[in-house]
């Protein structure tokens, strides 16, 4: 079983010849199995030898990131077909990346100024015709008003004839008033505000005149569509003006000239229209331009990437190396799985030979005490289960590793909670949908929510299968019981007993072959007998995990006393055995109780088997015997090996034994001659003695949650079915049966599905960390993680 103990490591010590350490690493990281230690862990990044490349490939990273995000914006993504090959010089890449950074620069301000000309035209246009239409309309107005003016005259010239001064004034161009006037447009919702500081400013000696853009339009500084208004302020004076110029600036309104007469106005706009259309011809040729740039780029953009991701990989494992400058080598040491000696040797070998090196690599097992990492060889589906257990602590080196039994056990425990073969098959059918696509959504970038329920698709899938298997047993699909092995065993008595809420059954046939018979559904009598049939379950399985972590604490020489659970509990557990092969009406909470009480009485008609009174006084003197056997013999053997340990007597017993290097370490350290504390080692023992008889109580107790909720999903789903969907159904009204029929599909996905799924994962993730794992398993070790180029394309920058 190579889960339950981690593979065996070694220190490894590899001189590389210096012509040959690039290559070296680089296949050292497509084989994946070797992790480097930091020999150079005093020096700062900027003090390694190989800073200045790795300065050299973030530099070119940078790039690469700047072509995604050009390739982004234009809608483009990186070829999922370019084929990643390492057969691409470095400096090559360097300077074809450089120059298509220069071209795309060049090509963006050239777009920039363009299309910034472009939408001043447009503005300019905009403005030239609405203003237009202003001094059209104006001139309109007064040649009316003249036509009139003269009329009256005609017709009235003897009694209404203007005054010497007056018609000199209009005849005489000299001494009449000019207004200037400026153009422009400006966002709409600053348009009110601008009119009000105008007149405040001017005093009112202004006149604004103003018109509505039908569309946006974009905005020349910040290319983004805005609604905008035309505007033309009409003024006297240069003073005025200039405090007109100033608020347009202020309020970002974009000034343009405009001429008077009708023809200049034409003419502009013809103008300006055929600027237009060469600016649009010039910036789709340019976009078409870059276009096929960055698609040449987004082909080749996946290879470029994985080169200078794995050349910053290499160059940062290089600086962990010590350089021998005298032999001109590099000296790396790590571990290393033994299965993969021969595996590593090759590479180098073959890294020695591409490099045309004259020297090979020197590969050195060293003899070390320091404890080596934790290498469990899993794949895709025990991946999920391993980070299970690595989630409460990774296992210490050759510690027994709990991942193998909660392949089984935590499926399991999740399913005596979750028992309905219909919730089973529907949490099968949404797994087989992950497990179906998982290559598509392994290449894909998922969700956080999404992500985690991919990465435990095989969990679910095993939680599945087991939740059918409980439903089975329980005889339950969404609440309901089916007979599905056969016909009930029980029928009733007389006919009067039709009602299946009626008492009065008997037994008619044979015992129902798998399961809760489904007769005990919605009798009197359900509730007492599932409560009964789930609690003691309950016991059997918990003292059942409990025992096996025990047995594991063996494997990791762990004694803490845990036999109090064989002894009581497992007692109990025999006497429920007993009890339903026998059929026995024994009350075994009377029996365990005075067990305690009055151990010597005699039991009547709560015994079970011959011998048991004996038995049960020979197991409370054997529990009462384990609690001074935890307390007193190990502070005493402790300090023994201490004594024989500074006589020199027992070295090699020191070396071999697994007992608590925590609480040696407590009274002595390495090479020291400390006076041993024995009350502390006392104070320390009695603290775990106290903890583990408690926990031989509390721990077995905890397993009754699998009772409880257990209960409580069943009757949730009974709930669901009897209250929603039968009385929808009873309405006998197709409007109402629908509306019943989400209502109930709701709540069995929202809750029955979702939050008991997830309270029953919690439930039984608890369950193996305290109860189960907590027996044997430390879990103070740290994950071996050699260096790899796997998992580059999908870390971040």
């Amino acid at each position: 079983m190579d889960l339950l103990r981690s593979e065996p490591m070694q220190l490894v010590q590899l001189i590389i010849p210096a012509e040959s350490a690039h290559r070296s690493i680089s296949y050292l990281g497509d084989l994946g199995l070797f992790q480097f230690k930091d020999l150079n862990s005093e020096k700062s990044p900027f003090q390694r030898t190989y800073a200045t490349q790795i300065k050299r490939c973030g530099e070119m990273a940078r790039k690469l990131r700047f072509f995604k995000e050009q390739m982004m914006k234009a809608g483009l993504l990186p070829s999922a077909r370019s084929v990643i090959s390492d057969d691409f010089d470095l400096d090559n890449l360097e300077v074809k990346l450089g120059e298509l950074e220069a071209e795309l620069i060049e090509m963006n301000a050239n777009h920039e100024k363009l299309q910034h000309s472009y939408n001043e035209l447009i503005e300019y246009k905009l403005v030239v015709q609405k203003a237009g239409e202003f001094f059209h309309s104006a001139q309109n107005s007064a040649a009316a008003k003249q036509r009139e003016d003269e009329a009256q005259q005609r017709g009235e010239g003897s009694i209404d004839s203007p005054l010497l001064l007056e018609q000199e004034m209009v005849t005489d161009p000299s001494k009449q008033v000019r207004l200037g006037f400026v153009s422009g447009i400006i966002p709409r919702e600053k348009s009110l505000a601008f009119e009000r500081i105008l007149f405040r400013a001017t005093r009112g000696n202004v006149f604004l005149k103003q018109s509505v853009v039908e569309d946006p339009v974009t905005d020349p500084a910040s290319g983004e569509k805005a609604e905008k208004n035309v505007f033309v302020v009409f003024y006297s004076g240069e003073r005025v003006r200039n405090k007109i110029v100033k608020i347009c600036e202020a309020f970002g309104a974009n000034r343009y000239p405009f001429a008077e007469d009708l023809g200049k106005q034409f003419q502009i706009i013809s103008e300006v229209s055929g600027r237009l259309e060469e600016l649009k011809t010039t910036i789709d040729f340019g976009l078409v331009h870059q276009s096929n740039l960055l698609r040449t780029i987004a082909h080749h953009f996946e290879q470029w990437s994985h080169l200078v991701k794995k050349e910053i990989s290499i160059y940062h494992t290089l600086n962990m190396l010590s350089i021998d400058v005298t032999r001109k080598c590099l000296v790396a040491e790590g571990w290393c799985p033994v299965f993969s000696t021969n595996k590593i040797q090759n590479v180098l070998q073959r890294a020695t030979v591409d490099s045309n090196s004259q020297i090979g690599t020197i590969f050195h097992v060293l003899q070390t005490k320091e404890s080596p990492p934790t290498y469990f060889h899993t794949n895709k589906f025990t991946s999920a289960f391993q980070e299970i257990v690595d989630a409460y602590g990774i296992a210490k080196y050759q510690e027994a590793n709990p991942g193998v039994f909660t392949i089984i056990t935590f499926p399991f425990l999740f399913a005596v909670m979750f028992g309905d073969w219909g919730h089973g098959i529907c949490l099968l059918l949404a797994t087989s949908y992950f497990i179906i696509r998982e290559k598509k959504f392994s290449s894909q970038k998922l969700g956080d929510i999404t992500e985690m329920i991919f990465g435990g698709r095989y969990v679910i899938m095993m939680m599945a299968l087991f939740s059918i298997y409980t439903g089975l047993l329980y005889n339950e699909f969404f609440s309901v019981p089916f007979e599905l092995f056969g016909p009930s065993a029980y029928g009733c008595r007389d006919p009067s007993c039709g009602d299946a809420s009626t008492a009065g059954l008997v037994k008619v046939r044979a015992t129902y072959p798998f399961g809760v018979d489904p007769t005990w559904h919605g009798t009197r009598s359900e509730l007492p007998f599932l409560n009964s049939m789930k609690m003691k379950m309950s016991i059997l399985i918990g003292v059942a995990q409990m025992n096996l972590g025990i047995i594991l604490s063996y494997f990791n020489a762990k004694f803490y006393g845990n036999e109090l659970n064989i002894r009581l509990f497992g007692y109990l557990s025999l006497l429920i055995v007993v009890k339903w092969c026998t059929g026995s009406q024994a009350d075994l909470y009377h029996v365990m109780i005075y067990m305690f009480l009055s151990p010597t009485d005699d039991l009547g008609e709560n015994q079970l088997f011959f011998g048991q009174k004996f038995l049960q006084i020979l197991l409370l003197l054997a529990a009462l015997v384990s609690v001074p056997w935890m307390l007193f013999p190990k502070p005493f053997l402790l300090k023994k090996q201490h004594d024989e340990r500074h006589r020199g007597q027992s070295y090699a017993l020191l070396e071999n034994s697994l007992e608590d290097s925590d609480e040696t370490e407590l009274h002595h350290g390495s090479g020291s001659h400390e006076e041993f504390q024995f009350s502390e080692v006392f104070v320390h023992q009695l603290i775990h003695t106290i903890e583990f008889v408690l926990g031989a109580v509390s721990n077995t107790a905890s397993y009754l949650r699998l009772w409880a909720l257990s209960l409580a999903h069943s009757e949730l789903s009974s709930v669901f079915y009897d209250k929603v969907l039968l009385l929808a159904w009873g309405f006998n009204n197709i409007i109402i049966l629908i509306i019943g029929l989400i209502v109930f599909i709701c709540a069995t996905v929202g809750v029955l599905l979702v939050m008991e799924t997830l309270s029953a994962f919690l439930h039984a993730l608890r369950l193996h960390w305290v109860e189960f794992q907590g027996k044997f398993y430390e879990g103070e070790g740290y994950k071996f993680q050699p260096f790899s180029f796997t998992s580059l394309d999908t870390e971040d920058e």
